[in-house]
C-alpha cells in the first residue's frame, strides 16, 4: 500500500490528512489537472529513471546499476536528453513498469518523491519554479498534495534544484 507509506511518511509534518484522495484516476498529468481543476503544468510529475550506458569518467558520474533516481518536473515540460546528459554525464532511460515498483516502491502512475528508499536521490527541477504551489502524486494513480516549493523541498528530501528540461511542442 504505497499510500499508506506516503500517508504515515507526511504524518512527520503533519500533511498526511491534507492528501487528497479523488474517486478518479489522476495517473497522468491531463486526468489530475482536470480532476483538479487546475493547469497541467502545477501537476509536479515524478519522472524515475536510472543510467542506461556508463559515460565518461568524471566528478560527477552517478553509478545506477541498483538504484534509480526520481527528477520531478512541471506537468508542461519534458526531459531534454542533451541537459540531462550535461548534468549527469550518463544517458537516461525511464524505468518500465515493474522497475518502477520495485527500486521507488510506487507504481507508475503514482510515484512520487516521498516515501522512497534511501538510495533514490531525488531532484527538482526548475521548471516548477514559477508556481507558488505544485501537486505532486502520492503513491497511487488517484492520489496528490497541494504543497508550496519549500514544502516539496523538505518533504522529498531533495539532492538540489537542476535545469533538465524543455517544453513540449503543442
Amino acid at each position: 500500500m504505497s499510500i499508506e507509506q506516503v500517508r504515515q511518511y507526511l504524518s512527520r509534518w503533519n500533511k498526511d490528512k491534507d492528501i487528497i484522495e479523488m474517486n478518479i484516476s489522476t495517473a497522468t498529468v491531463e486526468l489530475a489537472a482536470s480532476a483538479l481543476g487546475v493547469i497541467p503544468a502545477r501537476i509536479a510529475k515524478s519522472i524515475s529513471l536510472r543510467g542506461s550506458q556508463p559515460a565518461q569518467s568524471t566528478l560527477r558520474t552517478l553509478s545506477l546499476e541498483n538504484t534509480a533516481i526520481i527528477i520531478v518536473v512541471a506537468g508542461d515540460v519534458k526531459i531534454d536528453n542533451q541537459k540531462f546528459r550535461n548534468f549527469f554525464n550518463f544517458k537516461a532511460r525511464m524505468l518500465n513498469p515493474e522497475e518502477a515498483l520495485e527500486y521507488t516502491g510506487h507504481a507508475i502512475g503514482g510515484v512520487c518523491p516521498f516515501a522512497l528508499p534511501p538510495q533514490i536521490d531525488v531532484y527538482l527541477d526548475d521548471s516548477m519554479k514559477r508556481f507558488t504551489t505544485v501537486f505532486p502524486a502520492c503513491g497511487s494513480s488517484n492520489s496528490c498534495i497541494e504543497l508550496t516549493l519549500s514544502e516539496l523541498e523538505e518533504y522529498s528530501q531533495h539532492k538540489t534544484w537542476i535545469d533538465v528540461c524543455k517544453q513540449i511542442a503543442t
